[in-house]
């Protein structure tokens, strides 16, 4: 299908009013619904808004390109509107939009992504933009996109392939990878504009995508071991091994549209860093320079937290299965003696004492790749020092350090990024021919010992006093505050569903699961009831009202039951996205008054996962009250939804 055919020229308004971009988004919706392209117009604008709640379409240059599905679009169709003196839509250069490209497309197609990719191609040529901000009539537009689009079609059509074609060993060439988290707009206009630099400069190019269709116009071997340098602007993982060996820029993918002459500057001189594969982790973050210093520390945090949790889950249960036969049947000196209450805790423990090597473990490899891995991991076995003492030779040495626990683990973590950067300097002497010795003898030899004395010597003591402070500090607080304290972490939960302010909240109660060894933490009971109300009051919320949502939406909502249950918050965010004004605040006041009233029940949580099963097998004390909790937690939230979105449609 050609692009130009996909405008809808009776729908189009080349002279928007001054507006905002939500009443931007609801107009062109209406333009299209009164042209017969579309019958629920409320869904569409709904999923437009979603859309833009994930992340702006304002792609920069004056260019907005909203895009959405719905189930009652027709067919694939582009709705162009113009602003002479622009509509703020949150680009990303700062820039208010003048054209807007409104892509609609069926549930269940892929037409607009297609249609994106080759959008996203044409707006990059100057004189197309040119074009289309001096058109004076929708069909000129239409013609415009006839125009820029032929050549790329007929080469289709006559089954070529569009790339460069090899050039000769003594020519530049230049390869380059382009990725966006989404896989789309910005993906396509990255390759634009690299090619536009690319034939600026005299030079060969070719540029890989890796969008939401797929990986197009890969890159092959022999185009690696031809290549000048490599240049790769994506916000997401892609193939780097290949690369081994070659100069190779990395950045980010905004970078390849704003500063597309600058990278194939560099790239047609090969002024970049050698990539070794076995740095890659290191690799990636020395040309991100300008993401923030908040940005990285919460990235390689997560990556820690996600790989420690199913420790703390399985550790968790598997010592509250071990109470089933009382809670003192472990003991082989009690007379409630059991075998498999024995098995159950010693395995429990286990799994917990691997808690602190996996978060330091993942962030050092976060970090630094391997040697990063091996490092960290040591380093958060030597925060807790005491599960040596088992082991011959521990005891003695290694029982009388302080354990520095969650807080200990966490530094570690970060400081074997700094102990693999330390050793890379202080080895680089070496001749390449001994580069191989490096990860796998002297970086983990040397980084083990500087990781123990660092540790051991300087951040446990003072760690250990912090940590120690915190639960004192916890235990401590009085009971009306406690509820205070349980309104605050459980609508820190709601109000952003997997963002900083929910990790925040989460990681916190985390903290003090491990530091208790076992014994749990009622800020963690309020933690999780508070992530398991949203998606249960989305799921009351449809039963109590079956026109609250369309049906595709009520089906979804219904699943909530399950996911609110299993506490996975993530249930209620498609809801939360389509309408953030509406729904977050009774979600995060719902979720808030559960978490209040689970500390005022004096619940207690020994995990930091698990929902209802937790609740099942013993890990949440005072198990009734806190289901109780939960409920009330939940049809408080269905009640105000039904109070807050039932408003929005009388108005």
């Amino acid at each position: 299908m050609k692009l130009s055919e996909l405008f809808v020229t009776d729908a189009m308004d080349l002279d928007l009013a001054p507006m905002t971009k939500s009443e931007t988004l609801a107009y062109l919706a209406n333009r299209f619904a009164q042209s017969g392209g579309l019958t629920d117009v409320d869904d569409y604008i709904k999923a437009l808004e979603a859309r833009e709640a994930q992340s702006t379409t304002g792609v920069g240059d004056e260019i907005a390109i909203p895009h959405a599905q719905a189930e009652s679009i027709k067919q694939a169709s582009i709705i162009f509107g113009r602003s002479h003196d622009g509509i703020d839509w949150d680009s990303f250069d700062n820039q208010p939009a003048k054209l807007f490209f409104m892509i609609a497309a069926p549930a269940g197609g892929g037409e607009h992504l297609k249609a994106l990719a080759k959008l996203s191609s044409v707006l990059m040529k100057p004189e197309a933009k040119v074009a289309l901000l001096a058109a004076t009539s929708p069909e000129q537009v239409v013609d415009i996109f006839k125009t820029y689009e032929e050549p790329e079609e007929e080469k289709e059509e006559k089954g070529q392939v569009a790339t460069e074609p090899l050039p000769s060993q003594d020519d530049t060439y230049i390869l380059a990878v382009t990725a966006c988290p989404t896989g789309i707009a910005h993906t396509y206009m990255a390759e634009e504009k690299l090619k536009q630099a690319a034939k600026a400069a005299g030079v060969a190019i070719k540029v890989e995508t890796n969008g939401q269709t797929g990986i197009g116009n890969k890159l092959t071997k022999a185009d690696i071991q031809k290549a000048t340098a490599v240049i790769v602007a994506a916000d997401k993982n892609v193939e780097m091994a290949r690369f081994d060996g070659k100069p190779v820029l990395i950045t980010k993918v905004s970078d390849g549209i704003n500063k597309a002459a600058e990278l194939v500057e560099r790239a047609t001189k090969a002024d970049a860093p050698i990539f070794h594969a076995a740095d890659a982790g290191l690799a990636v973050e020395e040309d991100q320079g300008e993401e923030s210093l908040g940005r990285k520390f919460y990235k390689h945090l997560m990556n820690g937290v996600s790989h420690m949790l199913p420790f703390v889950v399985a550790g968790g249960i598997l010592i509250a299965l071990s109470f089933i036969w009382g809670i003192n049947s472990f003991n082989p000196e009690d007379p409630t003696y059991n075998p498999m209450a024995q098995f159950f805790m010693t395995t429990g423990k286990l799994a917990f004492a691997m808690m602190l090597p996996m978060l330091a473990g993942f962030i050092g490899q976060s970090l630094a790749d391997r040697p990063g891995l091996v490092i960290g991991f040591m380093g958060g076995i030597f925060a807790n020092p005491g599960v040596l003492s088992d082991f011959p030779g521990g005891s003695g040495l290694f029982e009388n350090f302080v354990s520095s626990g969650f807080l200990g683990a966490l530094i570690a973590g970060f400081l074997a990024g700094g102990i693999v950067w330390f050793l890379k300097k202080a080895f680089s002497w070496l001749p390449k021919s001994l580069e191989g010795l490096k990860p796998i003898f002297l970086f983990p030899v040397f980084g083990v010992a500087i990781m123990a004395f660092i540790m051991l010597f300087i951040v446990n003591g003072p760690m250990g006093a912090v940590m120690q402070w915190l639960m004192d500090s916890i235990n401590s607080i009085p009971t009306e505050w406690t509820i205070v304290l349980g309104f605050v972490v459980g609508a820190m939960m709601s109000i952003d569903m997997g963002g900083p302010i929910n990790k925040a909240a989460y990681v916190t109660g985390t903290a003090l699961v491990t530091a208790s060894n076992g014994a749990g933490s009622n800020v963690m009971a309020a933690v999780m009831v508070g992530g398991m109300v949203p998606p249960l009051a989305i799921a009351i919320a449809a039963t109590i009202n079956r026109n609250l949502w369309n049906e595709e939406e009520r089906n979804s909502a219904y699943v909530n039951y399950v996911m609110g249950a299993a506490f996975i918050t993530e249930g209620a965010i498609p809801f939360a996205a389509a309408n953030p004004l509406r729904v977050i605040p009774p979600l995060a006041l719902s979720a808030g008054v559960a978490g209040a009233l689970s500390m005022a029940f004096g619940a207690v949580s020994k995990v930091p996962h698990g929902g209802i099963f937790a609740v099942l097998v013993g890990a949440v004390s005072n198990p009734w009250m806190y289901l109780l909790a939960w409920v009330i937690g939940g049809v408080l939230g269905a009640v105000l939804l039904n109070i807050t979105l039932s408003s929005q449609k009388k108005a």
